[in-house]
Parts: structure tokens; sequence; C-alpha cells
């Protein structure tokens, strides 16, 4: 359904319902995607189209705000069924979006081969001539209607986050956190930082969340999952996410079984949390959710305190 600022939240049915979404905008008879999640999600975003009487060739755009697969893995398929559209992405995402045999490579030295097929199945490069890279305030015009696309890392050094003035809201990929619906309570949603490997940066993070608080918005677009707003106190309780995790692991650094104690830490912080929230059984609710989000979150914790003490960044 589309909302009274033109604006459609499409299920991209990536692991779970309500899990992945990517966006639609619509402005006078043209429109832009924000993310395409992956190659199963095209199908989807098609029919969001028809769903809303437009072409394919009313699309100007396919904004990404970052290129992991669950955001960016359709993004070449999705390209070859809009003829129209041109892929803005931030400059170090660019090159991953015009050859995407990296990003196949590492996903598939995660998951294996099967895994990675099931879930992505085979990347499609995008013609470097379709592809444009937004540096920070970087407008995209959508038929009069302004999208400012903002560097913003912390989650990668590679994410960008779309301002659109018209609905005061921002579209943050993961730069915002993750924030199911099912914690949902009578005091609001509910989110968590996502510092998955290998970018996450705490320094980074905090500052591009001031960022965004510092427009006002009225809402915020998240990936992980739709439309949330008291984006003040999101932002304030976000902030304050990071730095618990970010103590909490660098207590745990040197010791011999800092991975499975982390991921405990991190699911007492997240328990505690929820709980104060009003989350129904947040004890057993939270693992349960949140497995998958705790494993790689103390993975982006323990790269990041990895990196740090070597001194060095990873600049990709």
């Amino acid at each position: 359904m589309r909302d009274s600022h033109g604006i459609v939240t499409i299920d991209t049915g990536y692991q779970r319902p309500n899990f992945c979404a990517a966006y639609l905008i619509v402005e006078r008879g043209r429109a832009a995607f924000v993310d395409c999640g992956t190659n199963r999600s095209v199908p989807r975003l098609l029919a969001a189209l028809d769903a809303q009487g437009l072409s394919r060739e009313a699309v100007d755009w396919l904004i990404l705000t970052h290129v992991h697969l669950d955001h960016a893995g359709g993004a070449g398929s999705l390209m070859r069924a809009l003829p129209n559209a041109t892929l803005v992405v931030h400059p170090r995402g660019a090159p991953h979006m015009i050859d995407p045999a990296k990003l196949a490579a590492g996903a598939t030295a995660v998951y294996g081969e099967a895994e990675f097929e099931n879930s992505y199945g085979t990347l499609v490069p995008v013609p470097e001539s379709r592809v444009t890279a937004a540096g920070d305030g970087r407008v995209v015009d959508l038929a009069g209607r302004p999208l400012l696309c903002a560097d913003t890392p912390g989650h990668a050094r590679h994410h960008l986050a779309v301002w659109d003035a018209r609905s005061r809201s921002w579209f943050a990929g993961d730069i915002f956190g993750l924030s199911y619906r099912e914690f949902d309570t009578a005091r609001g949603a509910f989110a968590i930082p996502t510092t998955s490997p290998v970018q996450f940066d705490p320094e980074a993070m905090r500052a591009s969340v001031r960022r965004l608080l510092g427009e006002a918005p009225e809402a915020v677009y998240v990936t992980h999952y739709g439309r949330v707003t008291d984006v003040q106190r999101l932002g304030a309780d976000l902030i304050a996410l990071v730095e618990a995790t970010v103590a909490a692991a660098r207590r745990l650094d040197g010791d011999g079984q800092r991975h499975a104690r982390l991921v405990e830490a991190l699911t007492r912080i997240y328990v505690e949390r929820a709980q104060r929230h009003g989350v129904s059984d947040a004890q057993r609710a939270v693992p349960a959710l949140l497995a998958m989000d705790i494993e790689l979150n103390a993975q982006g914790l323990e790269v990041w305190l990895d990196r740090e003490e070597r001194g060095t960044r990873n600049e990709e």
C-alpha cells in the first residue's frame, strides 16, 4: 500500500516475512527504488510496480544504501528489467556493482556454494554506463522531488542514507539499526545497532546516527524492517547500545573464549533492554528472533577490536 507521501514498503522475502524491506517512492508517475533485496526479490519489486499501475519504463532510479547482498544482490537483475533506470550507489560500492565477482566470492566463502546459490543466485553486473557514484550531498531528482544522499559510515564504509524532504524521512539502510515489528510495544519500536563485519566503526556509527537525528526526521525507513517513528528516542537508544556493546567487547578482548562470551554478553544486553521496553517474554523472544543478528554483531565487534589492535582500517 502506498502511503500519503507516495512510499511503498516491499517485503523482499529474504530469510523470513517482515525481515528485509525495499522501498518504492512514487512521484508524479515516476518512481525510484531504494534497495532491492536479492535476485529472489526481483519479482516482488516488479509486482509492486504493477500494483501501483506503473510501467517498468517509469522507474528512473535504483538507489542502494550499500552493497551488502540483502540490500543489493538483485541490483543487476532488476536493472535489466528497468530500461530507463540509473543505479545510484556510494563511490566505494560502485565498482562492486559493475563487477560483483568479489561480492560473490566473499559471500560464497562464508556460506558455501549451495547456500549462496539458494539465497542469492548468480550476481548480475550492472553496465558502468548505468551506474552513478553518489558522494555526500548528491541530490537525485525524482520528478522534481529531491532525494539527498548522505555519506553515513559506521555499518559499512560504503553506506548512504537518503533524505526525503517531502516526507521528512530518512531511508537509512542499516545505519539506524534493526527494528523488527515483533518487538513493538505500547512504548513504540525497539531497535538495536547492526555492528556486523567487516567495517563496523563505533565512532563513525554514532556520528552517522547523530547526523540523521540532526534533520529532526518524522520517520526513518530501515531495511530491517519498515517505518519507525519516535526517532529521537530510538537514536539515543542506538547510541547507548553501541557504547554498551563496545564496552562489553573491550572487557572480553584477549579472552580465550571471546566469541562465545561476547555472544552471551550481547544477548544479556539486548534482553535487558527489551525487558525495559516492555517486550513480552524477552528472555525467550530475543535469542529466538535475534540469533543471527547477535552472531553477526559479535563477529563485527571482534573484527573491529582486532583491526584497532593492529592500528589498521578497512578502506574498501
